[in-house]
């Protein structure tokens, strides 16, 4: 269904694409669609409108990428018999900061388990950490399991 969606979207822009003759006027037919002007910041700096929207794409994109409000790590949980968990971490791709705080991220989770479901504590059974590589960039990976102890 999505396939076809795109199908009959793409036929439709290469259609609006050939027939542009017959909408002359509408648009600029050679030139830049931005307005050659300026905005005035400072009496002794000016910046063109062309790269203010260019600047302000790229801030946008890098934004986009390196999203700084979500968090670092994803976490998965398996919950094995006799109040054993197992913890998977995972980290952005592309982060700004908190690259060395896996294990501080492992035992608050394990922290958080321990006090929500009533016990008193927990104990480490394993803890390891690494890299997981791609071919759209590497990020660190941690997995640990855990004994809740009541």
């Amino acid at each position: 269904m999505r396939r076809l969606a795109a199908l009959i979207a793409s036929v439709v822009l290469i259609g609006g694409c050939a027939s542009s003759s017959s909408t002359a006027g509408l648009y600029p037919a050679g030139g830049s669609v931005v307005s050659n002007s300026s905005i005035r910041l400072t009496p002794s700096l000016t910046v063109s409108l062309e790269h203010l929207l260019y600047w302000g794409g790229v801030g946008a994109l890098a934004y986009y990428v390196v999203d700084p409000l979500s968090p670092n790590w994803d976490i998965e949980e398996a919950r094995l018999p006799d109040d054993k968990v197992v913890l998977s971490l995972k980290m952005k791709r592309y982060y700004v900061g908190g690259a060395g705080e896996a294990r501080e991220v492992f035992q608050r989770r394990a922290r958080e388990l321990a006090l929500a479901g009533g016990y008193k504590d927990f104990v480490i059974l394993g803890y390891s950490e690494g890299m997981d590589s791609n071919a759209i960039g590497s990020r660190r990976i941690a997995e640990g399991a855990i004994a809740l102890r009541k």
